[in-house]
């Protein structure tokens, strides 16, 4: 771990994040992790899927 981490932590840790932020950042987890629980299933619409394109030489 580098000083810059360090000094980062120790900003956190005097002035944290106030509640509204983290139920925001965890409310972003939990929509990720519901629509990739979806897709695992195989609920999620073939229409919404990424598609690789082979890349041409």
């Amino acid at each position: 771990m580098n000083t810059t981490w360090l000094m980062r932590m120790s900003q956190w840790a005097r002035n944290p994040p106030s509640a509204k932020r983290v139920k925001l950042v965890f409310g972003i987890i939990a929509v990720a992790a519901v629509i990739w629980g979806i897709e695992w299933l195989g609920y999620w619409p073939e229409w919404a899927k990424a598609e690789r394109i082979p890349r041409k030489f």
